[in-house]
């Protein structure tokens, strides 16, 4: 009878959902579709298959039709990988440049108590040989991994000095580099407010943050500004753990919800709090992603902070780590994360986007009306809208085109390679203003006005609907009106690209903290904050 009954169960059919067998069968079938495609290509087609090639760029555009965050990642690419998940490596500490392959690596910026930096290394050195091999023939990359390696072990330069000339041969010991989350702390010009710069959310920023506030709390700081513009996210449960920096222990700060096989799990803020009185300001902007808005969120929904700035990116996603085959990884998306007030911060769709990726505008009448922990009314659609909204510095075309095509940082090796030293951050101001014009005149980058490149991308619609000679004379005409000489326009702007000048330099003598502390002499909406009224 038992054994009827074992045989009974083993042979009857399972009860699988309808919509289970279709995503199975529909599974198989593309599995096995491809395989026999890729079987018959092998077999078939007239030259050798790039496999590899087809491999990466056929698993890219799979999951890409997912969402932009689920990535696979080959095997070679794990160090980069671990590098932009953890800001953790092995190496000397310092960032190159190379802008000819067949010359010297310089030294751009060694990070600060980094080996490099102990060693002497300075901005503007030439680095000529690493273990006894020339550089010249290497791109930036290969010569990045060439110094770095297994923490304790030691690397040889060959080194030219940026101020005697001499060549110097150079031992550093490796270290594994942590690059900090906390760039800057600090109590303000009012002498009562405390600051926090929190540029990411690897692991330890949790313990970061809580050091900072603890020492500014002995330092008679009165309120906070927790920075968080920029901040594009990183573990969830570092967020968590800052939120429970400021609110009581056991607070749920943040609930992940997946698809059916996925439980639901709540996220419990897991210490004792420092303050949950102490006066809290949160900066966010466009920038501030996914763990920066679940800070920003729990803390509004607790009405525990005011939070300032503009509304955020709107990453709602929960991406995990999973092994694959051949030391490959898959960050996959599990989860969609929701904060106290039950809202989802993840833009409602992708489409609903700005330029930047940030998510877009979105009618009321698509969104959802949440509560406070004290009856405010939240809405969800996408990102955390600030209690307070500021305007951010919005720069010109051209300030990017200096930035992102280099221009400025490569005039500020060439500044450090003259100057050996410059005045204290608080009194140094660039005065050679009339040196970097001619140093951008003399190099590569897209010096259009946004109006000129707009008149450009019109010119190019207007031939290809074959209208452009019956708008010959008026284009003509705006063009004459649009177009702006290089040199005007930078003498233009010269206001708005000394600061970014100045930044850059300063952080070559006083590291990165120099740079924030820069930064902050032109910050008019961190300055626009601490005049508003707080919830």
């Amino acid at each position: 009878m038992i054994l009827a009954a074992l045989a009974a169960a083993f042979l009857a059919p399972a009860r699988i959902p309808a919509n289970a067998q279709s995503k199975a069968f529909n599974l198989g079938r593309w599995m096995q579709t491809q395989t026999a495609l890729l079987q018959e290509l092998n077999r078939s087609y007239v030259d050798s298959l790039p496999v590899e090639r087809m491999q990466k760029a056929g698993i890219d555009a799979m999951l890409a039709t997912l969402d932009p965050y689920t990535i696979w990642v080959p095997e070679e690419e794990n160090e980069d990988f671990e590098l932009m998940i953890s800001h953790t490596y092995g190496g000397i500490g310092a960032i190159i440049w190379k802008p000819e392959k067949d010359g010297p690596v310089f030294i751009n910026e060694p990070y600060e108590g980094s080996p490099a930096a102990l060693a002497g290394l300075r901005c503007g050195d030439e680095i000529h040989f690493i273990d006894g091999a020339t550089v010249v023939g290497l791109t930036a990359t290969e010569a990045s991994s060439r110094m770095k390696g297994k923490p304790g072990t030691k690397v040889n330069f060959k080194v030219k000095r940026v101020y005697t000339g001499e060549m110097e041969d150079i031992t550093i010991t490796r270290r594994k580099i942590h690059l900090p989350n906390v760039e800057y702390y600090g109590i303000l010009e009012d002498g009562r407010t405390g600051y926090v710069l929190l540029s990411g959310f690897t692991e330890g920023a949790a313990s970061e943050v809580r050091e900072a506030v603890k020492a500014l709390q002995k330092q008679g700081m009165k309120e906070l500004v927790l920075d968080l513009r920029g901040n594009g996210g990183g573990v969830l449960q570092e967020a968590v753990e800052i939120v429970g920096l400021f609110v009581p222990k056991g607070t749920v700060a943040v609930t992940s919800k997946g698809n059916g096989f996925t439980k639901e799990e709540a996220y419990v803020t897991p210490s004792e709090p420092l303050s949950t009185t102490l006066p809290l300001v949160v900066m966010v902007d466009s920038g501030s992603a996914s763990a920066s808005e679940i800070v920003a969120g729990a803390l509004q929904d607790c009405d525990r902070a005011t939070i300032m700035g503009a509304r955020t990116f709107g990453k709602g996603l929960v991406q995990s780590v999973r092994p694959m085959p051949f030391g490959g990884q898959l960050k996959v998306t599990t989860a969609k994360y929701y904060i106290p007030s039950g809202r989802c911060v993840q833009a409602i769709d992708y489409s609903h986007r700005n330029e930047d990726g940030s998510v877009g505008h979105i009618p009321d009448s698509l969104t959802h009306e949440f509560k406070t922990l004290h009856g405010r009314t939240v809405r969800d659609g996408g990102g955390i809208t600030p209690d307070v909204e500021i305007k951010g510095r919005e720069y010109s075309r051209l300030a990017y085109a200096l930035s992102y095509g280099g221009v400025i940082e490569h005039y500020t090796i060439e500044y450090c390679r003259a100057h050996e030293s410059i005045a204290p951050i608080a009194d140094y101001h660039f005065d050679d203003y009339e040196g970097f014009i001619k140093f951008a005149l003399g190099s590569e980058f897209d010096a259009r006005t946004s109006a000129m490149a707009s008149y450009d991308r019109m010119v190019e619609d207007l031939r290809k609907d074959g209208l452009e000679e019956s708008f010959a004379a008026e284009l003509s005409a705006l063009k004459a009106r649009l177009d702006m000489d290089k040199e005007a326009f930078l003498r233009l702007k010269k206001d708005e690209i000394i600061p970014l000048i100045e930044q850059e330099i300063v952080s070559r003598y006083y590291f990165q903290k120099g740079a924030v502390l820069m930064h902050l002499r032109y910050d008019d909406a961190l300055r626009q904050a601490l005049k508003s009224p707080r919830i």
